[in-house]
């Protein structure tokens, strides 16, 4: 076949595919080389309602451990020990001061302490080691402190060997219930809940008089078998 009508052929050929058809190839090809769009991010989550004040009003049943989980459920049971090895062993300290401290029952309504500095004091009743330990230790005034943070109100001990810290979760009107962690000696302020399960605090925090906050710790890691932190504002620097 000569050249000139093998050109006519390929002429006649292509002339005969449809104009749709190449159309139609040609949306494939690109289509193919076109990139898929990301799909769009989701939504972001619902955040918690604000109470006055800017407090968040976080529900703590979704944050507590397993284990202080146990411990909060078996407060009663740590009062009824403590304060037994508290009156019959001996111990540290004029337990026949604390008052209403020491009452299981003293809790009135209005139990959100306000912000502010705090004069704090803890007592140690009960003893893990058993009838051979203090039956009670009653130490000193400390300094601590109540501030509002994006997350809620919360509670650091400033001074001393031992300083809890951590957020206070709104429970009742005569119960607020406080998850933080404990810092030692010389450490950094205490990491936040949960990170260090040895170091976990839970507390119910209740106002027992007037101007007279306690956070009651049942069941804690070392010594006692429930620790009361007293917290009475602090007087106005001049």
């Amino acid at each position: 076949m000569s050249r000139s009508s093998t050109g006519k052929s390929r002429f006649k050929a292509s002339a005969l595919i449809p104009g749709a058809l190449i159309s139609g190839v040609l949306a494939t090809v690109l289509s193919g080389c076109a990139t898929t769009p990301s799909p769009p991010p989701p939504p972001p989550p619902p955040s918690a309602p604000d109470a006055p004040g800017g407090a968040v009003l976080s529900d703590w049943r979704g944050v507590i451990t397993a284990a202080d989980r146990d411990r909060y459920q078996r407060r009663d049971a740590a009062w009824t020990l403590a304060l037994q090895q508290a009156k019959r062993q001996a111990g540290s300290g004029d337990l026949n001061s604390l008052g209403d401290l020491i009452d299981p029952g003293a809790a009135r309504p209005s139990a959100t302490p306000p912000v502010g500095n705090y004069r704090c004091r803890t007592v140690k009743l009960g003893s893990q080691g058993g009838e051979g330990g203090l039956g009670y230790v009653v130490y000193g005034w400390f300094a601590c402190h109540i501030e509002q943070t994006p997350a809620g109100l919360k509670f650091s001990k400033l001074t001393g060997s031992q300083r809890p810290s951590g957020l206070l979760f709104p429970e009742n009107d005569r119960q607020m219930v406080f998850l933080g962690s404990m810092a030692l000696a010389s450490e950094p302020a205490a990491r936040s809940y949960g990170q260090r399960p040895e170091r976990d605090l839970v507390a119910v925090v209740e106002r027992i008089g007037d101007q007279r906050w306690r956070l009651v710790i049942p069941w804690p890691a070392n010594e006692s078998n429930l620790d009361l932190i007293e917290l009475v504002p602090a007087p106005a620097r001049r």
